[in-house]
């Protein structure tokens, strides 16, 4: 099977084939981590955590290096920095502010069943030249300069736009066309509307380091060029994020990366995932359909919040529903019940075709059904296929007991009470009284408990 991926740039779906298929390498823009994450920033998350997945299965678990970065420098963490640490210097209260949220966002992830990408670094720790020589953010602003690609004005120093031939490629955007004005900012230094910021002065009450052009802080943009730059090099096999950064955040990283370095390309495929409603509107606070990772967590176990997700077609958008997330639990308690712990087993090639197809995982899922059929009625071997396709989706992390004990847990319900209520019914049917075996089958069901009949025995499950 050819692994075919949708490149943003080229808009077309290609052959994915890695500049080194021993060290194939992938960059995703990560989380500024302010507060908790919310639903929304969850989606890239899993979309390239499956991504991950894929390749690992490709190429080797070994063979494969993400990179997904963490943005510790930001107006929000310094207005937060403030709130909550005034006695301390701006640089360490900010510290002190990204340990614990960056602590909160990798809980949350790991709850969703993603793994731990190979490296995440903090854009803090990039800022400066290095110790250890890896790229940083000054010394590419430098490279940028001395290329003739930046300047310096105001107190700031800008990446000159007019300097790439082919800038707006990747969101389609021509610099003609860009004036300035309500989407572009107006300021008089700039040679063009659209020239953005590498490096800013900062106040006595923003972080700051000092710098070739005084003391002050980076742009959002060099971060990430900097951070993939130092693990994946200067031209990598995959990019990927949010739609919303196509344009200006990527479109920005590839004019600095390319421009320092004088290469053809940054990254030699770009994969984006659409956006995320919630109920049919978009998710705002003021409607107050805003939900973080963590609160959704609070009612739902994270495979349910994944599989929800990945019954979408990674670009496509995306409609996050109560309804939606019922269903995604039901078919969870289904298919542990069904996978009953069975291990061994290879992935399914019914599975995994979609998956080569641009990551279609709405279809991989589809798959995913009709192997539950034939492993609800088959032999150990088709079980055992079922739960490898959906270890490899990253699914199954739990034992069957352990996911049915925490609905339990969470419902109220008696575990003793309810085996001893199906023990007796299933005297009775053994008796053939079956006016008692649908007596107790009527008091669990009021009990919020549903009961499966199979030739193996007789199982039960929390009612959602």
């Amino acid at each position: 099977m050819e692994l075919r991926l949708y490149d943003t740039l080229t808009r077309e779906k290609r052959v994915f084939t890695p500049i080194d298929a021993d060290n194939v390498r992938m960059y995703v823009c990560g989380p500024t981590v302010y507060d908790f994450a919310h639903i929304g920033n969850a989606r890239p998350v899993i979309v390239f955590d499956v991504l991950f997945r894929l390749l690992r299965h490709v190429y080797g678990a070994d063979k494969v290096t993400y990179v997904r970065n963490i943005t510790d420098v930001d107006d929000k963490i310094n207005d937060r920095a403030l709130r909550d640490f005034p006695g301390l210097p701006l640089n360490e209260a900010i510290r002190r502010v990204t340990e614990t949220t960056a602590n909160q966002f990798q809980a949350d992830v790991e709850a969703l069943g993603c793994l731990s990408p190979t490296v995440q670094p903090r854009a803090t720790d990039f800022v400066l030249p290095r110790p250890d020589g890896k790229t940083d953010m000054v010394t590419l602003i430098r490279e940028l300069i001395t290329r003739g690609h930046a300047y310096e004005a105001a107190g700031e120093v800008l990446f000159d736009t007019q300097s790439m031939a082919d800038y707006g490629a990747l969101s389609g955007r021509k610099l003609e066309d860009q004036q300035a004005g309500a989407r572009v900012a107006v300021d008089a230094h700039k040679k063009h509307p659209t020239d953005f910021v590498l490096w800013k002065q900062s106040s006595a009450e923003e972080p700051g380091w000092d710098s070739p052009w005084g003391r002050g802080r980076p742009g959002w943009h060099i971060e990430c060029s900097a951070m993939a730059e130092a693990y994946l090099g200067t031209i990598f096999d995959i990019h990927g994020g949010g739609l919303d950064l196509i344009f200006p955040h990527h479109e920005n990283e590839i004019a600095q990366s390319r421009c320092a370095h004088g290469t053809h390309a940054m990254a030699n495929y770009w994969m984006h995932n659409g956006f995320l409603q919630v109920e049919g509107e978009k998710m705002s606070k003021s409607l107050g359909n805003f939900f973080t990772i963590r609160e959704l967590l609070q009612d739902w176990p994270g495979e349910v919040l994944r599989l929800n997700m990945l019954k979408t077609h990674y670009r496509s958008p995306i409609d996050w529903t109560v309804k939606g997330l019922e269903e995604s639990a039901k078919t969870l308690d289904d298919w542990y019940w069904v996978a009953a712990d069975a291990t061994g087993g290879d992935v399914s090639d019914k599975v995994m075709e979609p998956m080569f197809d641009d990551l279609n995982t709405s279809l991989a899922v589809a798959a995913l059904h009709g192997l539950r059929n034939s492993a609800a009625s088959g032999n150990d071997g088709d079980r055992s296929q079922f739960a490898a396709s959906l270890r490899a989706l990253g699914f199954l992390s739990e034992t069957a007991a352990a996911w049915n004990g925490r609905k339990q847990q969470a419902s109220g319900i008696d575990a003793a009470k309810v085996d001893g209520l199906i023990a007796h019914r299933t005297a009775a049917r053994a008796r053939k009284d079956f006016k008692e075996s649908d007596r107790i089958r009527d008091e669990l069901a009021a009990m919020g408990v549903v009961i499966k009949d199979s030739k193996e025995g007789t199982t039960w499950e929390i009612a959602r």
